[in-house]
C-alpha cells in the first residue's frame, strides 16, 4: 500500500516516475496502469491527479521546460561577462541533461516530436530558452540577430548531448561546457552586426 503523501507532494513523484516511464517506453507504449505501479499508487490515485495519459504528458512536458528554464536562468544570474555568461550556460544545460536523461529524452524523443501538440509545447520550450540565451549573447546586432543565434547553440547543445549520453555512461558536463562554449564564444567574437557584413 503507497504510504499517503500530501497532495503536492504526490503530485511531485508522480511527474518523476511519470517522466522515466515515458522515456523508457515511449507514449504510446506506456500505459497509465504502467505509471500507476511504478508509482506505487493504485490508478485511482493517478487519475485523481491526472485526467488522462495525453493530461499527464502534457504537465510533465511543461515541468521539465520549467525546470530548464530555472537552472539556466540561476547558472547565469550572478556572471558579469560574456564568456563567463557562455560557459554558465552551457554548464547548466549540460549538468541538466546528464543528470536527467529521462527529461532531455522526453523533451528530444520520437513522442514529443510526432504529435502536434506535444510538438508546439517542445517549440514553445525551446523558443523561450532561446529568449533567456539571447539576453546573453553580447553582439552589436539586433534582437532578432541574437535570438538566431541562440537558436543555433540549442541545437549545438542538443546534439553534443544526444552524443554525450552514451552507453557507458555520460560524459563530464563540466568537460563538455568547456568544449562546446570555447567553440560558441570564439563564434560569437567574430559575429558582426548586418550591416557590418560585406555585401557580394
Amino acid at each position: 500500500m503507497a504510504t499517503r503523501l500530501p497532495a503536492e507532494q504526490r503530485r511531485r513523484q508522480l511527474l518523476d516516475v511519470s517522466c522515466q516511464v515515458f522515456a523508457e517506453r515511449g507514449f504510446h507504449a506506456t500505459s497509465m496502469d504502467d505509471v500507476a505501479s511504478k508509482a506505487g499508487v493504485t490508478k485511482p490515485v493517478l487519475y485523481q491527479h491526472f485526467p488522462s495519459k495525453r493530461a499527464l504528458f502534457v504537465e510533465l512536458l511543461d515541468d521539465v521546460g520549467r525546470q530548464l528554464l530555472g537552472e539556466l536562468a540561476v547558472a547565469t544570474r550572478g556572471v558579469t561577462t560574456g564568456r563567463e555568461r557562455v560557459e554558465a550556460g552551457f554548464t547548466a544545460y549540460f549538468r541538466f541533461v546528464t543528470g536527467n536523461e529521462a527529461a532531455f529524452r522526453l523533451l528530444f524523443g520520437a513522442a514529443a516530436r510526432n504529435d502536434v501538440e506535444f510538438t508546439e509545447i517542445v517549440e514553445g520550450i525551446l523558443d523561450d530558452s532561446a529568449e533567456v540565451i539571447s539576453q546573453l549573447i553580447d553582439i552589436q546586432g539586433t534582437p532578432e540577430h541574437r535570438r538566431v543565434l541562440a537558436h543555433a547553440l540549442i541545437g549545438i547543445a542538443e546534439a553534443t548531448s544526444r552524443d554525450a549520453l552514451t552507453d557507458e555512461g555520460p560524459l563530464d558536463p563540466t568537460l563538455l561546457a568547456q568544449w562546446v562554449s570555447e567553440l560558441a564564444w570564439f563564434g560569437l567574437r567574430g559575429v558582426r552586426a548586418a550591416e557590418q557584413v560585406p555585401t557580394q
